[in-house]
């Protein structure tokens, strides 16, 4: 059976595993950029922050979470995903709630590191290792199901919460997020009442890498093609966290209202929703090898676009191909970690790309917000973030050719 009846089997049969991914994902939203950076001139009246500052404050913050994310990723690989699951989700609206009250600027800053590490980082991580072991032919439907939480997140936080803004003290809505992070966690609880261990998951269906070995997070970093790859994790979460993280100082340089820019976060999740699903059933038939290589290229044209859009016409247009590149970043490199270094142990390997991936976040607005103060307004740096972009893509895929000859027979294995 196949089509549109075996998908909708699929999805039966795995509603309650798939249902805690969703949102598990959705749920870490609290900690993401996106939502963080809602609350930007509210945090810089009250602290006395420039973009700059503000953009500072924020790296340190996220670079120590990518710190911890190094230790404590390695947890999935012992631990149940409920029980991490309970403990980042606990986390996290304890940070909602110290978001709430942060009086100094070092408050502010050891809050946003808590929200980044069990929002952004942690629950993020156990999400996608928790598809990636559960499901191996199935893979990239599984990813592509779960990363709905993203998007419906990105697509209704921002609205309701820009709305709400408008009717009081942006310290009250943290409470509200710490709120719903709690009426989240009995259904999480719910939903993963069934839930196998990780290691009789990985005794049963323990698929190799590249060149038939289960791959150490230590074998790994001794190996070329992590360090190739490094460009290519940075660049999405450093520049797409900017994007959104300056999302204030992007709509009063475009001379847009910042209601009417959130209000076309659908049509990017729209795009994105519909890439993530495509590039889910990609994977599955062709693998991650060559989807690896293309899927920055949106992520240049989008910046691009949006640095030379004046009107919300070009700015929909820019986010909407910018919801191509995420669409496929949802994906295409959690599959990427277990195709070719293997699953057994996935959950420290991954941390590791989650941890670099994380350090781009961080990155991403205090260089932006730096280059702001200096004198160059966001849509002024876009175009070298493009190249940026471009020079990545072409060493992805370079490395990744080299590496996929020690993968073949390893990949006929598992679709056969």
């Amino acid at each position: 059976m196949k089509g549109p009846a075996a998908y909708l089997r699929f999805l039966r049969d795995n509603a309650a595993f798939l249902s805690a991914g969703v949102l598990i994902c959705f749920t870490s939203s609290f900690g993401q950029t996106y939502f963080i950076s809602l609350f930007a001139d509210g945090i810089k009246a009250d602290f006395g922050l420039t973009d700059g500052e503000w953009g500072l404050a924020y790296t340190v913050a996220t670079t120590t979470s990518a710190m911890a994310m190094v230790l404590a990723g390695g947890l999935t690989d012992r631990l149940r995903v409920r029980h991490l699951a309970m403990f980042a989700a606990g986390g996290l609206a304890l940070s909602s709630l110290a978001m709430a009250n942060a009086q100094s600027v070092i408050a502010l800053i050891a809050t946003v590191l808590a929200l980044r590490f069990f929002g952004q980082g942690l629950m993020t991580h156990i999400s996608a290792v928790a598809m990636a072991r559960w499901f191996v032919a199935t893979r990239g439907k599984a990813l592509s199901v779960a990363s709905m939480g993203f998007a419906l997140g990105q697509a209704v936080l921002p609205i309701v919460f820009v709305a709400l803004l408008a009717l009081g003290d942006w310290r009250r809505l943290w409470l509200v997020a710490a709120a719903l992070v709690l009426l989240a966690m009995p259904v999480i609880l719910r939903l993963l009442r069934a839930e196998r261990t990780p290691q009789s998951l990985a005794a049963d269906t323990p698929v190799a890498g590249m060149g038939g070995h289960h791959w150490t997070r230590g074998n790994m970093l001794r190996h070329w093609l992590f360090w190739a790859l490094i460009p290519l994790l940075l660049g999405p979460p450093a520049f797409g966290t900017a994007l959104f993280f300056h999302q204030v100082h992007l709509t009063t340089v475009k001379g847009w209202a910042l209601v009417d820019y959130v209000a076309l976060m659908p049509l990017f999740m729209l795009v994105s929703v519909a890439t993530t699903f495509a590039s889910g059933a990609a994977l599955d038939r062709i693998g991650t090898g060559r989807l690896m290589s293309i899927y920055l290229l949106p992520f240049a044209l989008a910046f691009l676009v949006l640095g030379q859009s004046e009107s919300l016409a070009g700015a929909a247009l820019g986010l909407m191909t910018l919801g191509l590149g995420t669409g496929a970043q949802a994906t295409v490199p959690t599959a990427f970690w277990a195709e070719y270094y293997g699953t057994r142990h996935l959950g420290s390997i991954k941390a590791m790309a989650v941890a670099i991936m994380v350090l781009g976040s961080a990155i991403g607005p205090g260089l932006t917000g730096v280059l702001i103060d200096a004198g160059y307004n966001l849509p002024e740096q876009m175009p070298v973030i493009a190249v940026y972009f471009v020079i990545s893509a072409i060493l992805a895929t370079l490395a990744v050719r080299r590496a996929k000859a020690s993968l073949t027979s390893q990949i006929d294995i598992v679709r056969a």
